[in-house]
């Protein structure tokens, strides 16, 4: 039985560039990288011989910038397809020294054939982008539940327009199915508590930045998957991905709000990663280049960060740091300055109040808000919100008997909070 080709595009590509072992170019696209301003990308043997393979995976964004780069072809042309399909009658202005992202995995590989290029109008980007736009707003009182498969499929929308749609309009709905990957993935993280599956979509997002050419949805998207391994105290991991989004930041022209924001995520690492004292050191540097500003604006779509919330973000870590008076003033301050969509926010704060006063001896003030924080809870779920009550009812063991806690067991385990939390 005859063993099938490979690659021969890229073979023959090779060879014509004059680099005749899989070992030279795989040194070549190392060497070449960083005068690309891509930095970290090293690329082995073993990669060249999967890219020359029957069925070469798709590259990377950053490789594709090198491989066009040395071998002078687009990608399709050295024997690369893309997950989306592909692109050859797409009526698009890109070259090949801007090669396309991949944007889908497993469940969304698979975008339906047309007979023929459909271009579609240019007004498709606008009208795609708001109905993104929708979504984001709606994040704030919709349940997540009922708001995250609309989502999903206003992305699976959008991996099949884009192989129909020429720039700019493509590089619009690529920016917005980036939003709504990153939407996604904050819902699956934040609000339904699966790790593993934002992992995955934070993935799809980032190749969508990627295709769209926007390093400020880039380092956004980073920034979050480093929430990842910080939550999980993988505090090396953490770093590097947040090494990652502030270099993609500098290439953006993040605004000093964005700049606080990436400082603030870094905090709230470190101090799941046990150093609070880092943290905080961290989140004095946010204020300071928040009181410095800067005369670049910040994207409409980071709606989820303000100097109220970074105080949030300061008042959790001077509790995990043991200053509790401070911690109680920072998030006494917060609760006052929280705009009135802000309810998800409300419950972790609330949470971190009780936290305090039980870590300050205090159990029927812990129960009071927590308390609070239930009867918010019940208004607008938030994993993380209940997250937060939970740790707090671990700490008012040696409280057991006190009528308090008992009241608080009542209010926790009664039959709709223990069905809602089930069921998520």
């Amino acid at each position: 039985m005859a063993r099938p080709a490979g690659n021969i595009k890229l073979k023959a590509a090779r060879l014509a560039a004059g680099y005749n072992s899989q070992q030279a170019l795989a040194d070549a696209i190392t060497k070449v990288a960083p005068s690309l301003g891509i930095r970290g990308l090293a690329v082995g043997v073993r990669q060249i011989r999967r890219w020359e393979s029957a069925s070469p995976p798709w590259p990377q964004p950053d490789v594709h910038r090198v491989l066009t780069h040395l071998l002078g072809q687009s990608m399709e042309d050295l024997g690369f397809t893309p997950p989306w399909g592909s692109g050859r009658n797409q009526p698009s202005t890109a070259t090949g020294s801007t090669p396309r992202a991949p944007l889908a995995g497993a469940r969304l590989a698979s975008v339906p054939a047309q007979g023929g290029a459909t271009t579609q109008p240019t007004t498709v980007g606008r009208d795609f982008e708001a109905v993104t736009r929708a979504h984001r707003h709606l994040y704030w009182s919709v349940a997540p539940a009922v708001l995250h498969p609309a989502i999903l499929e206003h992305a699976r929308l959008g991996c099949a327009l884009l192989p129909e749609t020429a720039d700019p309009a493509r590089q619009t709905v690529a920016a917005a199915l980036a939003e709504s990957y990153l939407l996604a993935g904050r819902i699956e993280f934040f609000d339904l508590q699966q790790p593993g599956q934002a992992s995955e979509t934070l993935l799809r997002a980032l190749q969508a930045a990627g295709e769209a050419d926007d390093p400020l949805l880039g380092a956004a998207i980073l920034a979050h998957m480093a929430f990842i391994p910080g939550w999980a105290d993988d505090r090396d991991a953490a770093a590097e991905r947040m090494l990652a989004a502030r270099t993609y930041a500098r290439r953006g022209h993040a605004s000093a709000e964005f700049w606080a924001w990436l400082d603030a995520v870094e905090a709230e690492c470190e101090t799941r990663c046990g150093d609070p004292h880092g943290a905080l050191r961290l989140i004095r540097r946010a204020e300071d280049t928040l009181a410095e500003g800067s005369e670049h604006a910040t994207p409409d779509w980071v709606d989820w960060f303000s100097p109220v919330r970074l105080s949030a973000f300061k008042g959790n870590t001077q509790l995990k740091a043991g200053h509790l008076p401070q911690a109680r003033q920072t998030l006494l301050d917060v609760l006052d300055g929280l705009p009135p969509e802000s309810d998800k926010q409300r419950t972790v704060v609330l949470g971190d109040l009780a936290a305090v006063e039980a870590a300050d001896g205090k159990p029927e003030e812990a129960c009071r808000y927590a308390i609070m924080a239930l009867d918010q809870l019940a208004i607008t779920w938030y994993a993380t919100g209940m997250d937060r009550i939970r740790e707090v009812r671990r700490t008012l063991a040696p409280w057991q008997n006190e009528q308090c806690v008992r009241n608080l067991d009542d209010r926790l385990y009664d039959w709709g909070t223990t069905v809602s939390a089930l069921q998520r």
